[in-house]
């Protein structure tokens, strides 16, 4: 099955179904996740979102995700936000830290699965991105090449998972 935007790579594809099986939180773990970023010193939202990447392997939240989720966490007296230079900074409070030592600290390990993919994303993304630069203003027989390398990554990785 193809994913919404018509395209697939691989077994289970880029798709809707990819999401669901590695990147989704359970509901409601996205307040406990950003109250312990914001545990170990104030934060704007970039760098919040940021480091939730970095810690769980390359699941980045959407901004209209985190952005309530810190409105409702500041409405509710567990962090509160102020601006500095221009930006807002959120910073935990002491009911926000009594939250978080109530439920026990969230786990930030990735699942296994969700980062080997990832770095798969950034290899084949640097593919990419290889590949372009190299058809972009080249000739004939240069792009030839390059498609004839790429054709023939595709089908050793075929092959490899035939043998497995």
């Amino acid at each position: 099955m193809f994913g919404r935007r018509g395209f697939k790579f691989g077994p289970m594809g880029c798709g809707p179904e990819f999401r669901e099986r590695f990147m989704r939180m359970r509901r409601g773990d996205i307040k406990y996740h950003l109250l312990e970023i914001l545990k170990e010193g104030p934060r704007h939202g970039y760098e919040i979102i940021s480091e939730l990447e970095t810690r769980t392997g390359g699941y980045r939240p959407s901004p209209g995700s985190v952005y309530p989720t810190l409105q409702m966490l500041e409405e509710g007296g567990y962090l509160t936000g102020e601006q500095v230079e221009g930006k807002k900074v959120y910073t935990i409070t002491a009911e926000g830290i009594k939250l978080l030592e109530e439920r026990g600290a969230p786990s930030f390990e990735a699942h296994p699965k969700m980062a080997r993919a990832f770095e798969m994303r950034k290899s084949l993304m640097k593919l990419g991105s290889a590949a372009m630069d190299g058809v972009r203003d080249a000739d004939d027989e240069t792009v030839k090449k390059i498609s004839e390398v790429i054709n023939k990554a595709r089908k050793d990785v075929y092959a490899i998972l035939a043998e497995s």
